[in-house]
This record gives C-alpha cells, sequence and structure tokens, in this order.
C-alpha cells in the first residue's frame, strides 16, 4: 500500500522532469537551426560575390558548403519533428495515467462508502422513519380531538340551532317593506307643462294593517 500511495508522485516527477528535458532539446535545436540557416545564406552571398570576381572555384566551395549545411537543417529538422512526437505520446499517456487514477479512486471511494452502508441498515432506518411518522400523526389527531366542555356538544342540536337562525333571518328579510322602483319620465309635447301625479298618503293606520295581514300569512 506504501509504495502505492508514494509511488504516484513520483511518476508525475519523472513524467513532468522528462517533458522538460524534451522542451530544452527541442529550444537547443531551434537555435542551431537559426544558426545554420544564417551561415547558409552567408555562403549564398559569398558565392555570389566570387561569381562576380570571376573566382569560380571559390564559389563553388561556398555553395558545397551551402549544401552540408541545409543537410544538418535538414537532420535537425527530423529530430525536432521526433521530439514533437515523443512529447505528444508522454503528454497523452501522462493523460491517461492521471484518468486511470481518479477512475480508480473513485471506484474506491464508491466501494468504501458501498461498505459503509449496510442495506438492512437502510431498511432499519426507514422502518424507524416510518415508526415515527405513524406515532407523530397519532399524536396530531388526539391533539385534534375536543375534550372537556367542548366534547360533551351535540352536533345535531348545534346544526338544528343553526337553521333555526338562518329561518329567522330569511323571515326578517320578507317582513322588510319592497322598495319601488322609479317611474319612468313622460315624454311631453312641447310647450306643455306635464301635470304632476298627486301624492299618494299613507297613514300609519295603512301601514300596520299592511303588516297585520303580512303576519297573517
Amino acid at each position: 500500500m506504501f509504495p502505492r500511495i508514494f509511488g504516484k508522485p513520483k511518476q508525475e516527477s519523472n513524467a513532468l522532469t522528462t517533458l522538460d528535458k524534451l522542451n530544452e532539446t527541442l529550444e537547443m535545436l531551434e537555435k542551431k537551426e537559426k544558426v545554420l540557416l544564417k551561415k547558409a545564406s552567408s555562403e549564398v552571398e559569398k558565392a555570389k560575390e566570387f561569381t562576380k570576381a570571376k573566382n569560380k572555384r571559390a564559389a563553388i566551395q561556398c555553395l558545397k558548403r551551402k549544401r552540408l549545411y541545409e543537410q544538418q537543417i535538414e537532420q535537425l529538422g527530423n529530430f525536432q519533428l521526433r521530439i514533437h512526437d515523443q512529447m505528444i505520446m508522454l503528454e497523452g499517456a501522462k493523460a491517461t495515467t492521471e484518468t486511470v487514477d481518479a477512475l480508480r479512486s473513485g471506484a474506491a471511494a464508491m466501494k468504501s462508502m458501498q461498505k459503509a452502508t449496510n442495506i438492512d441498515d437502510v431498511d432499519k432506518t426507514m422502518d424507524e422513519i416510518n415508526e415515527q411518522t405513524e406515532n407523530m400523526k397519532q399524536i396530531q389527531e388526539a391533539l385534534a380531538t375536543p375534550i372537556g366542555a367542548a366534547a360533551d356538544f351535540d352536533e345535531d342540536e348545534l346544526e338544528a340551532e343553526l337553521e333555526e337562525l338562518e329561518g329567522e333571518e330569511l323571515e326578517e328579510q320578507l317582513l322588510q317593506p319592497a322598495t319601488t322602483a322609479p317611474a319612468a319620465p313622460v315624454q311631453v309635447p312641447e310647450g306643455r307643462v306635464p301635470a304632476r301625479p298627486a301624492p299618494q298618503k299613507h297613514t300609519e293606520e295603512d301601514e300596520l294593517a299592511a303588516l297585520q295581514a303580512e303576519m297573517a300569512l
């Protein structure tokens, strides 16, 4: 177990060290390539000068050195390509290793949690929850049951009393005098004044007689 715990950081350190080394080598090859390119360009310029001076042999020597530089440049390019390929493979392997380690850690954590959570314990916990819920329901029902004087009230008597109150309220509404709708306005030709209807006189005896007649009904 302990080699596995301490081996993972060491592997990561080795991978990072290798990537750093490859990067340094790549930078060194790029610098050499730039130097060789300048040298090859310089040989071309020298060959041109020797050609103008009619020094054919010296010009040919310059072109030979240029080709040697170009061969080295091509070789350096191949080296750089191999290093890039190696870096890509190493980074991919590193990502794969990290992914596998993460999946392995997740699986181990899930396995540990499953061991800590037994199915029998889950069933027992659910039974306790159901039992407590049923007890709470019974307590609430007991608290909602009327006690003392309120428990002696007869529901049928209360319903009858309520119907009696509703009947009295309806009777009071029937005894109230009905309101008369306002009369429609009478159209009178122009130039004529409509005659005012004679006011109706209601005495107290008449209202009393009408009230007695409604009560007799």
